[in-house]
Order: C-alpha cells, then sequence, then structure tokens
C-alpha cells in the first residue's frame, strides 16, 4: 500500500513539473527601459483587456499573413508581403529596393509576373490571376533573397 502511495504522488509530482511548451515558427521579444514583451504567432487569444488608452491581448497574436512556406536565404533581407491570401492587389514593402527583382510562379512553375522593385513598396496587380497557390520570389544580383507562398483567391 505505502508503495502504490509513493508511486502515485510520484507519478504526481512528475506530471506537475511540467509546463506548456509552445512550438511556433514566429515570434520575437523587445524590451526598452519600461518594459519588455514576448510573442508568439499562431495561437489563439485567450484575454483581451483595455485601459482606454491601450489594449494588452493575452495568448497568441495572429498575423495577417497567411503563409504556407517562407524560405529566408538572406536573414538580414527584411520584407513584408501583403495580404495573403489576396484578391487584387499584393504589396511587396522593404526599404532595400534597390536592383530587387520579382518572379511570382504559378502552381506549374511558370513565370505568370515579374519585374523590379521600383519603391519602398510595389504593387503587383493579381486580380487576372486564376485562383491558386503562387510562389513570389526576391532576387538581388541572381542570388534568392527570400521566397514565399501565396494564395490568389476571389
Amino acid at each position: 500500500m505505502k508503495k502504490n502511495t509513493l508511486g502515485f504522488f510520484s507519478l504526481l509530482f512528475t506530471f506537475s513539473l511540467s509546463a506548456q511548451e509552445v512550438v511556433s515558427t514566429q515570434g520575437s521579444s523587445y524590451s526598452n527601459a519600461s518594459g519588455a514583451i514576448d510573442f508568439t504567432i499562431g495561437e489563439v487569444i485567450i484575454n483581451t483587456g483595455t485601459s482606454g488608452s491601450a489594449s494588452l491581448t493575452q495568448g497568441f497574436h495572429q498575423t495577417n499573413w497567411k503563409f504556407l512556406g517562407l524560405t529566408d536565404f538572406e536573414p538580414t533581407y527584411i520584407v513584408s508581403v501583403f495580404p495573403n491570401p489576396t484578391e487584387e492587389l499584393l504589396t511587396i514593402q522593404t526599404d532595400n529596393f534597390d536592383k530587387v527583382e520579382y518572379a511570382l510562379f504559378d502552381e506549374q512553375g511558370k513565370i505568370v509576373l515579374q519585374g523590379n522593385l521600383t519603391n519602398t513598396q510595389t504593387q503587383l496587380q493579381v486580380k487576372q490571376l486564376a485562383n491558386g497557390n503562387y510562389t513570389l520570389s526576391l532576387s538581388k544580383e541572381k542570388l534568392l533573397l527570400k521566397t514565399m507562398k501565396l494564395v490568389k483567391t476571389n
């Protein structure tokens, strides 16, 4: 009886020491003299509180991007591509646009749009494209910077 009780409490103690674990593909940490914040992307929101001038959402934040995949060939190159899924316009936003080329491929690997980024925000007209999955590649001087999967809808 003592062995069973000891075994039960040992098992209970073992389970009580384990903490939740989050496997996340995106997130970051920021801090300054006022405080610190850690966040991950991809989990549900569990609580939101507001003080009138500020809001705090507990849980996990969803981005407006819905990337099916991202290949990061150059981690120091920062770019935002939105909205995803898209219907009419796709915006590519980056501070480093000089000599950067884009190519949008359909599911068969055929280039359907290509050109150069022209400003910090370059908009691509995609309304004429069929619904489906596409791959956007960004390169500079023939070296791949990033590729990402996008979805075109109506």
